[in-house]
């Protein structure tokens, strides 16, 4: 429960410092809105013989595509994400270069309104990776593969209502969300499937919100919440996914980007949050 109210704090207390920045911004045209971003950023460090402070040098390099197309009629409304980001490191004396980010996305959300900002919904998610995942020792030496392409891949899908006060601010209610998990048979009983299984199916209820705020000229940022509980198992473990995207905007082509994400899935790891947190500088282009 601790985790259930930490989640929905932070989502709405960012939300409500921010609301009367987007009151402005309420009504949505009719049409096409389509829009996104490919930031590229490097990452190298590098020490001589006499350096004495210490260090490994090593070289990273990271791709993300983030891409809406929303589309608007009257009182229907349909919105679309495609979130791709995918990083790779070598530190000095290894041989190859090591995954260390991997994320593949799709979301998609139809309403047709009740009420101003009402709308009966439904939504589609599918999540997954593009690489294989490797297993390594404390020393990094490679065991083995635990993961790869479309393995583990997770699908969310349910009606419910949406609350949309703009395209950059909005919380989905799904009272009957379906879920599926899908594994390769290598990895059979991982990623919450029961051993020798390749599925898992819950039947629970999703709450999925997202908020975009510029904090200033040139800075920033989207917060996208999920909550999904398991009506048919444990439904007071609640599985939370909150991902925090800074961008700072230094000109036309060079920007900053932190990426800040917090899961809790007790099927998978029952210890606490999976944290990831990434920085770059490098190349944007806005298309």
């Amino acid at each position: 429960m601790k985790k259930i109210v930490f989640a929905l704090a932070l989502a709405l207390t960012t939300g409500s410092i921010f609301a009367q920045d987007e009151a402005a911004k309420d009504s949505i045209p009719d049409g096409w809105k389509r829009g996104g971003n490919l930031l590229i950023t490097f990452n190298q460090s590098a020490f001589n013989n006499e350096w004495t402070g210490g260090g490994i040098g090593n070289i990273a390099a990271n791709i993300l595509v983030n891409y809406d197309f929303n589309y608007k009629k009257g009182g229907f409304i349909w919105d679309n994400k495609i979130i791709a980001d995918y990083g790779v490191n070598k530190n000095d004396g290894q041989d190859d270069f090591i995954k260390n980010n991997d994320r593949l996305e799709f979301n998609s959300l139809a309403g047709k309104q009740m009420s101003n900002n009402w709308y009966y919904s439904f939504y589609f998610n599918m999540r997954t990776q593009m690489d294989r995942g490797f297993v390594y020792d404390s020393n990094g030496t490679e065991l083995g593969t635990n993961s790869h392409f479309f393995s583990p891949v997770y699908f969310q899908a349910g009606p419910g209502l949406l609350w949309k006060k703009s395209d950059n601010f909005h919380v989905n209610i799904s009272p009957a969300a379906a879920k599926l998990i899908i594994v390769h048979k290598e990895f059979a009983g991982a990623f919450g499937t029961e051993p020798g299984d390749t599925e898992r199916f819950e039947l629970g209820a999703a709450v999925r919100g997202y908020y975009k705020v510029n904090l200033m000229k040139n800075i920033s940022m989207e917060n996208i919440l999920a909550l999904y509980s398991n009506y048919l198992e444990d439904p007071q473990n609640v599985d939370i996914d909150y991902t925090m995207n800074l961008a700072m905007q230094v000109n036309k082509y060079i920007s900053a980007n932190l990426t800040f994400q917090a899961i809790y899935d007790d099927n998978v790891q029952r210890n606490g949050f999976q944290i990831r947190e990434a920085f770059g500088l490098g190349f944007n282009y806005a298309f």
